[in-house]
This record gives C-alpha cells, sequence and structure tokens, in this order.
C-alpha cells in the first residue's frame, strides 16, 4: 500500500444491510462465502435494516455503537461490509472504530489477489486495484503537511497526496498498455481460429457453479477447482474433440458474482472478450442452489455489458447429484438441445453435453457411402485420417466400398487437396449447397 492503514487482522466483523430496495439488496449467505474464500475468519455478523444508507457512516449512530462493542468483545482488528462505501464513509468509519474497514469491493479484490496466477491476471487485478485505491488516498495522507516546510522552504511544492496521485495515474496508464498488448495478442489468436475454421466455446457462470470441475472432466486438463468463490481467475484454453465437428477450443472464464464491481469487469475485459468472440457459450449453472434464477439473471447482465449477449447459448444444469435428478437434454421446438442436466464430479450425463455440443456446433454433416478405386489410396487414407469412416469393406472387384460421415466443410477441403471435384462422390441429394 502506498499509504498508511492501521495493520490487518484476519478476525473479522462483518455487516450486513438489508434495504428495502431489492435492487441494492445482498445476499448475506454469498457475503460469508467471499469472507471465507478470502481467508478471514468470521467473529459475528451486525446486521441492520434501513432505507437508505447514512450519509456519514453508512449504518449511523446506533449501530456503529453496537460496531464498537462487538470489536471489543471478539478483539477484532478488521470491520467487512457487504456493501459499497464512499471513500468519506471508510475514512470516517476507520476513525470511529479505530481499525481498517473494507468493503465489498475491497474485499473481492483481495480474493482476485490472492487467485491471480498468470501474469495477465495479475496486471488485470493490479489495475482494477489501482483504479480503486485511488479515490481513497486522501485516508491516508489526512495527517501530512505539504513537503517542503519550515523558514526559507516554504512553497508552491507539491502535496504528497498529489505526488501519490500522479504516481498511481503513470503506473495506470503502463498496465492499460501492457494489457492492450496483451488483448492485441488474444484477437491475433483469435483471427487465426476463425481462419482455421475452429470452433470455440467459453464456460461461463457465476462463481462456485462447477465451471472449472466441468472444463477438468470434459478436456482432462488440472484446472485449479474448490468450493470457494473466484477460485478460477485466469482464463485457461484447451483443445477438445467433438464428433462431427472436429477440434475445438474450449475456455474456462473468471466467475461472475452479483453486483460485480465494474471496474472488475473493465479490468477483465481481455479474459471475458472469450466469451464475446465464442461460437458458442456454454452457461454453467449450479441446478441445487435455490438463488439460482438470481444468478442466472446476473450472468445475463455481466454477458450484455460485455456485449456477449447475443453468443448462441447453452446451459448446463451442474451438481444434478445433489438433487437426485437424472441426466438428460432438453430441446426447442425444433429439436434443437438448449438444456443438459448433469454432474460434472460424478461425470454423470458428460457424453449427452459432447452430443449436445456436437448438434449444436456441427452445422452440416454429410453421410453416404463411396466407392474407391485402389489407386485412389490419397483420398481413403485422407478420409481415415479425418476418422470419417464408419465402416469399410471389399466389393467383387476390389474396390474399397466405405460408409462415411464428416462436416461437408472437411469433405470439400479434403476434395480440394486431392484435386478431385466434390460433386463427382456426393449423391444427388447432398449436392445442394456444394462448396468449390
Amino acid at each position: 500500500m502506498v499509504f498508511e492503514r492501521p495493520d490487518a487482522g484476519e478476525t473479522a466483523v462483518l455487516v450486513h444491510v438489508d434495504f428495502h430496495d431489492d435492487q441494492a439488496r445482498e445476499d448475506a449467505g454469498e457475503f460469508l462465502e467471499l469472507v471465507r474464500s478470502a481467508g478471514a475468519e468470521a467473529a459475528t455478523l451486525l446486521t441492520a435494516s434501513r432505507s437508505r444508507p447514512d450519509s456519514r457512516t453508512f449504518i449511523g449512530s446506533g449501530k456503529l455503537d453496537e460496531l464498537r462493542a462487538m470489536l471489543a468483545a471478539h478483539q477484532a482488528e478488521l470491520v467487512i461490509f457487504n456493501h459499497g462505501l464512499s471513500p468519506s464513509q471508510q475514512r470516517n468509519l476507520e476513525h470511529e472504530l479505530k481499525c481498517r474497514v473494507l468493503d465489498r469491493t475491497g474485499l473481492i479484490l483481495d480474493i482476485f489477489a490472492q487467485r491471480a496466477r498468470t501474469h495477465e491476471g495479475k496486471l488485470q487485478v493490479e489495475l482494477a486495484q489501482l483504479e480503486y485505491m485511488s479515490t481513497r488516498l486522501v485516508r491516508g495522507w489526512t495527517h501530512l503537511e505539504r513537503q517542503k516546510g519550515g523558514i526559507g522552504l516554504r512553497g508552491p511544492g507539491e502535496t504528497q497526496l498529489e505526488t501519490d496521485r500522479r504516481l498511481l495515474r503513470g503506473r495506470i496508464k503502463s498496465i492499460h498498455k501492457r494489457l492492450d498488448k496483451v488483448r492485441s495478442q488474444r484477437e491475433q489468436n483469435r483471427r487465426a481460429r476463425s481462419r482455421a475454421e475452429i470452433h470455440s466455446v467459453s464456460l461461463v457462470g457465476y462463481t462456485n457453479a462447477g465451471k472449472s470441475t466441468l472444463f477438468n472432466a470434459l478436456t482432462d486438463a488440472h484446472v485449479y477447482a474448490a468450493d470457494q468463490l473466484f477460485a478460477t481467475l485466469d482464463p485457461t484454453l484447451r483443445r477438445l474433440e467433438i464428433d462431427d465437428v472436429g477440434p475445438v477450443v474450449m475456455a474456462d472464464t473468471v466467475g461472475f458474482i452479483r453486483h460485480l464491481p465494474h471496474k472488475l469487469v473493465e479490468a477483465f475485459q481481455a479474459t471475458l472478450q472469450e466469451a464475446a468472440e465464442a461460437s458458442l457459450l456454454v452457461h454453467v449453472i449450479d441446478a441445487a442452489d435455490p438463488d439460482r434464477d438470481l444468478n442466472v439473471e446476473q450472468v445475463n447482465s455481466v454477458l450484455k455489458e460485455i456485449g456477449a449477449d447475443d453468443v448462441p447459448m447453452l446451459k448446463v444444469m451442474n451438481k444434478i447429484d445433489q438433487l437426485d435428478s437424472a441426466p438428460r437434454i432438453e430441446r426447442d421446438g425444433q429439436g434443437v438441445p438448449e438444456v443438459v442436466w448433469l454432474s460434472a464430479q460424478t461425470r454423470q450425463g458428460l457424453e449427452l453435453l459432447e452430443q449436445a455440443l456436437s448438434e449444436r456446433l456441427a452445422v452440416d454433416v454429410i453421410s453416404f457411402s463411396l466407392t474407391l478405386d485402389p489407386e485412389q489410396g490419397r483420398l481413403r487414407a485422407g478420409l481415415h485420417d479425418l476418422n470419417a469412416v464408419q465402416k469399410e469393406y471389399f466389393d467383387e472387384q476390389g474396390r474399397s466400398v466405405l460408409d462415411i460421415r464428416l462436416p461437408r466443410r472437411d469433405f470439400n477441403q479434403l476434395m480440394a487437396q486431392t484435386g478431385e471435384r466434390a460433386d463427382t462422390y456426393l449423391p444427388t441429394s447432398l449436392q445442394t449447397s456444394v462448396e468449390w
């Protein structure tokens, strides 16, 4: 920290206020999970009910006295609010309570700082922290005078606060430049995948919905997965083979949360852009969560904010092992898969998800029998390399008869590579919209 604060302790008193406005209301249970994920020990929870926050201390003088007594009783050195505090409210509370005060945004930033592993992730977290800190510098420097003072030294010297603000602006500008390079590299990679016609699938969802567990089960990756909020922060990409589609790039992304601070969404724009540019979003939902509808609403809100609300989506109802429910696929009126019910933990229904991904991504798959002469070995080998041959036998003339199934795009590419014309092999019923 670039400004002084009281020493922080790990034992915390929590503050949760129920507001009459549903839009401003936070979830107390989720708050406890956030505190646990940050590594703090919750000594007790102070609850209050208000129509609107107190402008000076957020909770009012009566609750402030209760909070002071709780701190003394539990010998706690940290107070965490389940709400966003203004810089002045945070400063006033620290002055009154003589201890460190943290709001919801600061708590989430602390968790993010613990979870970041990659260079990009650390840059994104630092950017969000610096932008958050820049509005609160005044709290740490109110006791300082100008750098130059006294007889013969008085003048328009820069205050320490102004110095730190200037240093912060320089660091923020530097991080923005480095993240722009990351975005540029990601955009190049996406363009390369687009040219190669490789589909990309992004896992999105509320935090702790089971995205990383599902990602590991599908790709045999070893992404950190735990029963805690924001277990995954850094994006991970893996290759996955899907029947009738071929190679697919799957991305595991950071989880969303209610009232996710806007600055965090901005800082993680490079990461979240994977979702906006995906061929298909797989929205992982904790089917056993009683607040799942509210969680889905929040995820949709963040997707809209990053411009990914128009990307095709497949919903996955995860954790059905906690509901005693059977794996299944729900389809729309045209028979297109919309929802897959499964358990990533027990691997129940994974094959149904792969089937649904195949149906959603394989736009044009052709299936027919093909007869090849012995001298057409190159074409035969190419079909085997594409895993397109379902069955093969020989006729009386010694020719190969292959029952094949593959995307039309792959068949056309193979024909072009071998110098053949696709229409000479395709049955008449499949010769519509042939690509030359």
